[in-house]
């Protein structure tokens, strides 16, 4: 089993940056791949970012590709969310992950293919 717990959410302005954390407890992190999900007020939780379980593959939603960079420290057991340019919308409570090493890291954009979840930290962007 693993535990989850992020760190790293606050309050920026528009065009600012944030980094997440999410600490993973256990000695299996490094067996798992990895995502980000976000969740917005009234809105269904959503796709962000995963990786697999070494760190040489990542796959992005659109919305965030090119802003986002999803990386992980197997010798920390963290789990990081490093964000920029941030915008109003990107405004949610983001989850940190752990899945299934099955799939091919593109298709990990379900939340059904993840064993895992952190309580979540929230981020708010003002305008």
């Amino acid at each position: 089993q693993v535990q989850l717990v992020e760190s790293g959410g606050g309050l920026v302005q528009a065009g600012g940056s944030l980094r997440l954390s999410c600490a993973a407890s256990g000695r299996t992190f490094s067996t798992y791949a990895m995502g980000w999900f976000r969740q917005a007020p009234g809105k269904e939780r959503e796709f962000v970012a995963a990786i697999n379980w070494s760190g040489s593959i990542t796959y992005y939603a659109d919305s965030v590709k090119g802003r986002f960079t999803i990386s992980r420290d197997n010798a920390k057991n963290t789990l990081y969310l490093q964000m920029g340019s941030l915008k109003p919308e990107d405004t949610a409570v983001y989850y940190c992950a752990a899945g299934s090493q099955n799939y091919p890291i593109r298709t990990m954009t379900s939340t059904d293919k993840y064993y895992y979840w952190g309580q979540g930290t929230q981020v708010t962007v003002s305008s």
